[in-house]
């Protein structure tokens, strides 16, 4: 029974040490990946995720896919690629270049494009089988603490 035990816990240990140089997400690890995609590749400062269109996100009759869901899937790509553990958006410039329907599967790439001191600048862009159906760029920060742990404001008085 003790050779069960220590062949288990050798067995535990060499898996750790083979994962040990794998990247690992930090950031966004509750968000519902049913409506934000799910992380295909993640590399240290890239990422590619898949987003399988559901009919929650049917924005008409023809099975349009409301453009929110899209850009969401895209701003977690971003999230991802930066891959800190405080990162937030701060600005984005982004195109809807092609329409998603309902049963697509859009397949997004992140990359860091620029990092200078907290800012990170992430392209991103998502993909229907080969055609373009979105483009963007998000600038991020980073920050020491939780976003709403921030004492953005400093009370008076005080």
């Amino acid at each position: 029974m003790n050779n069960e035990i220590e062949d288990e816990d050798l067995e535990f240990h060499d898996y750790k040490e083979d994962t040990k140089n794998q990247v690992v997400l930090r950031t966004h690890e509750d968000i519902n990946r049913d409506l934000c995609g799910e992380i295909v590749k993640l590399e240290a400062g890239y990422i590619e995720l898949r987003l399988t269109t559901t009919t929650e996100m049917i924005a008409d009759e023809l099975g349009l896919i409301h453009g929110g869901f899209i850009f969401s899937a895209a701003d977690y790509a971003a999230m991802a690629a930066v891959n800190e553990k405080n990162v937030v958006l701060v600005a984005s410039d982004c195109q809807f270049l092609s329409p998603v329907k309902y049963t697509d599967e859009v397949n997004f790439i992140a990359r860091v494009r620029h990092k200078e001191g907290k800012k990170r600048n992430v392209h991103v862009e998502a993909f229907v089988l080969d055609i373009k159906v979105f483009e963007g760029e998000f600038k991020t920060v980073v920050t020491d603490r939780h976003v709403l742990r921030l004492h953005l404001l400093e009370e008076e008085g005080k």
